[in-house]
């Protein structure tokens, strides 16, 4: 991760389950975004308020993420909510992926 902020999402729910945590995020998502490689994919890298993860369920506009109880107690995820707005960054290979896929030459 490169440490931009490429959008927003806002927490839709947030689920304990055996000590750990499942993080549902919501964002905008459009054509024009996915071209410019604003999407997850399944295993891939996100990055949430400055934390790098790994995608679980992947949507089109939305995303899942595993959160062990170490990165809940030292990160800002002790503190996110449902509803909770965060900041979004989208995995570097994506965006390089998709900059060569349209690329007209």
């Amino acid at each position: 991760m490169q440490g931009h902020v490429d959008q927003t999402a806002i927490c839709t729910g947030v689920k304990e389950t055996d000590g750990s945590w499942y993080f549902s995020f919501e964002y905008k998502s459009d054509n024009d975004m996915a071209q410019q490689g604003y999407i997850t994919v399944e295993k891939g890298s996100v990055c949430v308020n400055g934390v790098s993860l790994t995608v679980c369920n992947s949507q089109s506009n939305s995303f899942d993420v595993a959160i062990i109880p170490y990165t809940f107690e030292n990160t800002n995820f002790c503190r996110i909510k449902k509803d909770t707005v965060v900041n979004l960054e989208f995995d570097i290979v994506g965006k390089y992926i998709s900059k060569l896929i349209s690329y007209k030459g």
